[in-house]
């Protein structure tokens, strides 16, 4: 397992590209598993509750409608007893390749590609956040890029007992 995480700050942005690095968090994850395997881990409701959520979050799945203009409601259950409410809908699904949702609140777009890589399997994860000031938040208040990390390597687990 090899994993790259973003999370990058600077002063001030001098362009559209480095605005929406300052508005991103995203990581690169190598899976041990074949791309189709990966896929279904991440469209299917059956799997993704056991793996979906940073370390002692638990899920439970409302509606998970894989297509563009589907909706993916669910709740995320945290270790200190508090529900986390996620609505999504999704914008774009490529079988094998892609898989943009937009989320309601706090707002991002999140993109996640996947490449076949022979037996293992390459995703790339990025959340573009409406603006700084609530990727600054989500990173901070609610740890989202150790969340973000911690969330693949329940994927990784999961995936070794598939």
């Amino acid at each position: 397992m090899s994993a790259t995480a973003r999370s990058v700050q600077t002063e001030a942005p001098s362009d559209l590209a480095e605005e929406r690095t300052l508005r991103t968090i995203g990581t690169t994850r190598i899976f041990n598993a074949p791309v189709a395997l990966v896929w279904r881990m991440w469209t299917e409701p059956e799997h993704l509750v056991h793996w979906w959520g940073p370390n002692g979050f638990r899920v439970t799945m409302h509606e998970m409608d894989v297509r563009p203009g589907g909706n993916w409601e669910f709740i995320m259950h945290g270790p200190d007893g508090r529900d986390y409410p996620n609505k999504s809908t999704y914008l774009e699904v490529e079988r094998h390749g892609k898989i943009v949702y937009r989320h309601q609140q706090p707002g991002f777009t999140a993109t996640v590609l996947f490449a076949d890589r022979g037996e293992k399997t390459e995703v790339e994860m990025n959340m573009l956040f409406d603006s700084r000031e609530t990727r600054d938040i989500v990173a901070k208040t609610h740890g989202a890029v150790e969340g973000q990390q911690q969330t693949l390597n329940r994927l990784e687990a999961y995936l070794h007992g598939q």
